[in-house]
C-alpha cells in the first residue's frame, strides 16, 4: 500500500481562537474525502503535533464540504497576544499537517499523481 503525505489529497488552513489552533483539511477531489476520514484521525492529528499541541485534539466532519476540522487546544503557548512563539496564531500549522503522511490504494495514489500533475 502507498504512503503518501496528506498534500496530494488535501488543502489546508488554519489560524487561531486564543490558545486553541484550528486546522481545516479539505479533500482536493470528492473521492479522496473517505481517505481523510479514515487516515486523519485524532489519535494521529495528536500524534503528528506531539510537543506542539499540549491539550486535546477534537475532529469534527464536514462531509458537504469533503472537509475535517481539527482543535487544536493548549498549541499557541498561551495565544497571539501573550505567546513568545514565532507563530502565535498557528497560521503554519497547516503546512504541517499536510505533512502527515497517510496509507492510501494504488488507485488513489494514481489519482493523487494525476491531481498533482494537473496543476503543476
Amino acid at each position: 500500500m502507498p504512503r503518501i503525505q496528506l498534500l496530494h489529497l488535501a488543502h489546508a488552513r488554519s489560524g487561531d481562537k486564543g490558545d486553541t489552533a484550528n486546522v481545516g483539511v479539505i479533500a482536493l477531489r470528492p473521492e479522496f474525502y473517505p481517505v481523510l476520514v479514515e487516515q486523519v484521525t485524532v489519535d494521529r492529528v495528536t500524534e503528528h503535533f506531539r510537543g506542539i499541541c499540549l491539550g486535546g485534539v477534537e475532529r469534527f466532519e464536514l462531509p458537504n464540504l469533503g472537509a475535517l476540522n481539527f482543535l487544536l487546544h493548549n498549541a499557541l503557548g498561551g495565544g497571539g497576544t501573550v505567546s513568545l512563539k514565532t507563530d502565535a496564531q498557528g497560521k503554519v500549522l497547516s503546512t504541517a499537517m499536510l505533512r502527515m503522511e497517510v496509507d492510501v490504494s494504488d488507485e488513489i495514489a494514481a489519482a493523487a499523481h494525476a491531481t498533482s500533475a494537473s496543476a503543476a
